[in-house]
């Protein structure tokens, strides 16, 4: 198998692509020169991440969506279906972390009986419900063209099961059984449905800045880019065969090798 992967041609959208994991691999995805649609609650944001791209001469786009709002995740799938007429990958990738809940979520975890109810349901809606609400959207233009690709991303098991994650671990463990579901629901549509994570704590916008020098004394943090290589293999031709997967981007290189050796 080679490292190289191709993607002209290939039309995708990525959720919560305007920091973190999700710029990260849109901006790979671009360069390997797919078409990629950032999505995001802001506008502003987005468009700092398209320019330098556009400016290279990528085909990029950006659309405000709201992954907890029905109406405006329609309203982005009618611009997708009358722009493109398909769309080959849907990255799910916007989330909220435990910052949301409990901003000194690391150095004073919380047990779930202090989370408020509001902080709950504003993040299960954002991670878990939004995965659902995106891919019932998107799913009727994927299964039109009988062929796609869904990838959700998640996190450690570790992390669901951490003292003081509550809602971010459930949030990410419904997640990954959403994924497992979709996965079989979806087999007779040929649309692959795979969990892509880190395989670590990453330096992203969900860590605070005023905790990360302190965690940095204790581990490695890892960088979003690490999901490139994973992600671009997702997106692209070669990962036709493969779903109901979950894929450690730390790991990816082994997870390969063994897949298509066994």
């Amino acid at each position: 198998m080679t490292s190289t992967y191709n993607l002209a041609q290939k039309r995708i959208l990525v959720t919560g692509a305007s920091r973190g994991l999700g710029r990260a691999m849109a901006e790979a995805l671009a360069r390997a020169g797919a078409s990629v649609v950032f999505t995001s609650r802001t506008a502003d944001d987005l468009q700092q991440c398209t320019a330098p791209l556009r400016e290279e001469g990528w085909d990029v786009y950006e659309k405000v969506m709201d992954v907890r709002d029905e109406k405006s995740i329609e309203a982005v799938a009618t611009w997708v279906e009358d722009k493109w007429n398909r769309l080959d990958v849907l990255i799910n990738n916007a989330g909220i972390g435990m910052r949301t809940v409990n901003p000194a979520f690391i150095t004073d975890p919380q047990p779930f009986f202090k989370v408020s109810a509001h902080g709950f349901r504003d993040l299960i809606e954002t991670n878990l419900t939004g995965y659902f609400l995106v891919s019932k959207a998107f799913t009727p233009m994927l299964r039109e063209a009988a062929k796609g690709k869904i990838i959700n991303i998640s996190m450690n098991h570790e992390t669901m099961k951490r003292k003081g994650f509550i809602p971010y671990g459930p949030s990410r463990a419904g997640g990954e059984s959403l994924s497992h579901i979709m996965a079989e629901d979806l087999r007779p549509y040929n649309i692959t449905v795979n969990i892509l994570l880190p395989g670590g704590a990453t330096e992203t916008g969900m860590i605070p800045e005023e905790y990360k020098d302190e965690i940095k004394q204790h581990l490695d943090l890892l960088q979003p880019q690490i999901m490139d290589e994973p992600v671009k293999f997702l997106a692209s031709d070669q990962s036709d065969d493969v779903t109901g997967q979950r894929i450690v981007a730390t790991e990816f290189k082994e997870w390969k090798d063994d897949y298509f050796n066994e």
